[in-house]
């Protein structure tokens, strides 16, 4: 069966205080985004979606960094779940797809392969990491402590068959749907967990960048 790659790099740079989006800054001397797409190289295929404005600009970096890693950019959408349709409708029925965000660089091939073979039809696979901190609901001026024992936090690569996953996302868009599990799980597809990684976290701000760096 064919493996696709589906790389979401939609990001702005807002948080980082940068006018450079996040996914094409430096990590040790490389933009984040190269690094992503080097973990998936040994897929068959890798979609990379991106905002429209930033396709140029991509497009110039892989000149300027000699990188020659083959993919394919397309424009994503308003939102991410609009993203990942647009990118989706080019990937090939009988596939499949492992959907990743573009700026969780230290994801490992062990872990890619791992969430690959666990996938079956309709089951959908992702990896996910235990809550640490302690954990409170806070309503108005009232909190609760909540029990983590069962919290997980959610993370990418999250791993279908094309066919489960393009059906999934033709139901109308919700605030609901904040990863692709979730898009899955209401329109009735399965989600099986296995543990993740702590280093694959996802760089949002110069703290992550600097603890990425570290890690790297």
């Amino acid at each position: 069966m064919k493996k696709v790659a589906l790389i979401v790099a939609g990001g702005k740079g807002f948080r980082m205080n940068s006018d450079i989006p996040k996914q094409f800054l430096l990590l040790k001397g490389t933009p984040v985004l190269m690094y992503t797409l080097e973990k998936f190289s040994a897929l068959d295929e890798i979609i990379l979606v991106l905002p429209k404005t930033q396709i140029e600009y991509w497009e110039n970096l892989c000149k300027e960094y000699r990188f020659s890693i083959p993919h394919t950019s397309i424009e994503g959408g308003k939102t991410r779940f609009h993203s990942v349709k647009n990118g989706l409708d080019r990937v090939d029925n009988n596939s499949l797809v492992a959907i990743h965000d573009g700026v969780r660089p230290l994801i490992s091939t062990k872990l890619i392969d791992n969430l690959i073979n666990e996938t079956k039809n309709g089951i959908g696979v992702i990896p996910v990491v235990p809550v640490k901190n302690s954990i409170r609901k806070v309503n108005a001026k009232i909190s609760t402590h909540v029990d983590r024992t069962n919290l997980y936090n959610v993370q990418t690569p999250q791993c279908f068959l094309s066919d489960d996953i393009k059906n999934a996302y033709t139901q109308e868009y919700s605030k609901k749907f904040t990863d692709d599990a979730s898009v899955f799980e209401s329109n009735g597809g399965n989600i099986k967990t296995i543990i993740g990684e702590e280093r694959n976290l996802k760089i949002t701000t110069k703290e992550d960048l600097k603890i990425a760096s570290i890690l790297f």
